[in-house]
């Protein structure tokens, strides 16, 4: 049985933002970000929240027909200069989510940094399910969806993953390690991940 996928909208955004801060709570990157388990509860769901509003606006965000699984997309243009040392979007972020937590901003520059440009692609910025939910084929789903869009429009598209179990995940789909690591300061490893479209079946 198939998985029912829609597009969110406005009306969607505390389901997306409680579902991305479920979903994060415990993962490495989430609690190098944010350490201790009681500020990270507090503040975690403002940094989900400043997310989602940035997607919704510039992205896409697809949602499971349940409520159960979101993914965030950006599509990538490809004169896009993620990497740029005088973009002040991470120092904003940092303002609106944490203002004394450096790591906020940090982490924006670094993934920013590693992101490969001259090429366009869609970017799977985050993705969520309900941790009672995980394991079901759900997250595969939502990729899948967008994949197979690339694939029919000759796109790549790329990630980061920030886990071994995510990174095998996006391994099954087709993506592989592109660059180095990037290993966090005092912190876990995330990987760069870059998925070719596939040519169609004859």
């Amino acid at each position: 049985m198939g998985v029912a996928i829609r597009a969110a909208g406005e009306d969607d955004r505390e389901l997306v933002v409680r579902l991305l801060d479920e979903s994060f709570q415990d993962d490495p990157v989430s609690a190098w970000v944010f350490p201790g388990a009681d500020h990270r509860r507090r503040t975690h769901p403002r940094l989900m929240a400043a997310f989602t509003d940035l997607v919704l606006a510039e992205g896409r965000v697809d949602v499971t027909e349940d409520g159960a699984a979101c993914a965030l997309w950006l599509s990538v243009p490809a004169d896009d200069h993620a990497g740029d040392p005088d973009d002040d979007g991470p120092a904003q972020l940092r303002a609106a989510v944490d203002p004394d937590n450096e790591r906020v901003e940090l982490i924006g520059r670094l993934t920013a940094g590693i992101h490969p440009a001259g090429r366009a692609h869609e970017y799977l910025w985050m993705i969520g399910v309900t941790p009672g939910r995980q394991g079901e084929g759900l997250g595969t789903a939502l990729i899948g969806s967008v994949l197979d869009r690339c694939d029919r429009e000759n796109l790549p598209a790329y990630l980061e993953a920030s886990s071994d179990r995510s990174r095998r995940l996006y391994e099954r789909l087709g993506f592989a390690r592109t660059g180095p690591a990037l290993d966090l300061p005092e912190g876990p490893r995330m990987w760069p991940m870059w998925r070719e479209p596939r040519p169609p079946a004859r």
